[in-house]
């Protein structure tokens, strides 16, 4: 079961925080932070990216710093800290293909397990990243600056319902960022939250973003631990910041995230054709100069089936598995949910099987990871190289990887929009 708690979140005081919130650290250059503090000194990227890039651990002063300018912005009201435990309901309003969704969320701590042995799963596989630069950033701050994105199932809407009074107040915080809406209501401890905890007791957790920051607090804690000599069960470094969706939420997009093969420059459509016609139907497509277009041919073809730009003609094909467990053969002590997932016939057959070792000498190829679909088309003419495009994937195809114990590869789930940082901080010290 997963173990959720309320919390004393540290705020900003400012209702209206669209000048002082900021996108995830993850995704942000030096350019980035330059600009948003250039709104506002205040802006909550001062803390929560004292180092860029933040791949690697920086400088020990830099986090120093952070923790100087979070506890200046405590004494002089620019923070505070709320004075009874709390969930935070948050609500994010966009657009997205012409159309209007809300993504409903909330704040809660999130009781750290390890994966595996509990109710909390990761979802892909991550590549080596930041733990070291956030691990120096929690010890400095002794906080949660930015949250993990947690899923739970909720076919009911029995834990969002239970929100239904909380949110047709008006908010205490709200923040416009990348145009989206965020809203953000204080739920004091009482019926509502206890409720809340309850339910979720019942529900597993897939981590959807922030892996390396559900890793990086399982460290703070187990090296609190031994500095300390254990720790009260109740203890804040027992929990991490998650921010909830359920898998059902109308909100709840997932995008794809393109794969673009650089330095393929003589690979054609015939090429890919010949190889993999095989074991794919294969058909030309007349979207090559439309990625989005081409995207969306893909969905009468089947969930397997995935589009290929190869900027040696400028050119397009769509290909689909004849066997939906291809993989069989390959992977046979993986799970069936993970062998028949479109990124894993991409990754373990296609790249691996035929591209690598017939097109690159058997060196795999450098990939670059490009969210939009025309961005995709662009990225493999500039790179000389070739694109393939994914469907989105679904939450049904998510649950049943994680919940056979798989990880889906790298890159398989864009949750759009981004979350906003800086709306609720998670304070590690009682």
């Amino acid at each position: 079961m997963a173990h959720l708690a309320p919390f004393r979140a540290v705020r900003y005081a400012a209702q209206d925080q669209s000048r002082l919130v900021a996108p995830p650290y993850d995704i942000l250059d030096q350019a980035d932070k330059d600009a948003l503090l250039a709104r506002s000194d205040r802006n909550i990227v001062a803390v929560d990216l004292p180092h860029t890039p933040p791949k690697d651990a920086g400088p020990k002063e830099a986090y120093e710093r952070s923790a100087r300018t979070l506890l200046s912005w405590l004494n002089d009201g620019t923070l505070k800290q709320d004075r009874e435990p709390a969930l935070y309901v948050y609500h994010q309003n966009f657009r997205h293909g012409g159309r209007h969704f809300t993504r409903q969320m909330f704040f809660a701590r999130l009781r750290l397990e390890d994966f595996g042995k509990g109710q909390v799963f990761p979802h892909e596989q991550t590549f080596g990243g930041p733990k070291a630069d956030r691990l120096m950033l929690t010890r400095a701050t002794r906080a949660n600056v930015s949250p993990i994105f947690g899923l739970y199932p909720d076919a009911n809407n029995d834990v969002s319902s239970c929100f239904g009074n909380v949110v047709a107040r008006e908010p205490d915080a709200f923040a416009t960022m990348d145009k989206v809406e965020n809203r953000l209501w204080v739920c004091s401890r009482g019926v509502v939250t206890d409720k809340v905890i309850s339910l979720m007791k019942r529900l597993p957790v897939f981590i959807a973003d922030g892996h390396h920051r559900y890793g990086t607090a399982m460290n703070y804690r187990n090296q609190l631990m031994e500095k300390q000599r254990g720790l009260p069960d109740e203890h804040p470094a027992h929990y991490v910041l998650c921010v909830f969706a359920g898998m059902e939420d109308p909100g709840l997009l997932i995008l794809p995230t393109h794969r673009v093969l650089c330095g393929l420059s003589n690979v054609t459509t015939s090429m890919l054709t010949e190889a993999l016609s095989d074991r794919f139907d294969v058909r030309p497509s007349a979207d090559a100069a439309n990625g989005e277009k081409l995207v969306k041919s893909l969905a009468s073809q089947g969930p397997l089936a995935l589009a290929a730009y190869c900027s040696a003609d400028d050119a397009a094909i769509t290909l689909s598995p004849r066997d939906p467990d291809l993989l069989a053969a390959y992977e046979p002590k993986r799970a069936a949910a993970w062998r028949q997932f479109s990124l894993s016939i991409l990754h373990r057959y296609i790249l691996d099987e035929l591209v690598t070792p017939r097109f690159a000498g058997g060196n795999p190829p450098a990939i670059h990871y490009i969210k939009d679909d025309a961005g995709a088309i662009r990225e493999a003419k500039q790179e000389r190289g070739v694109a393939f495009l994914p469907q989105p994937t679904t939450m049904a195809e998510l649950r049943a990887i994680c919940t056979a114990g798989e990880l889906m590869p790298q890159k398989s789930t864009y949750f759009f929009p981004k979350l906003a940082t800086g709306l609720v901080i998670n304070p590690l010290v009682d």
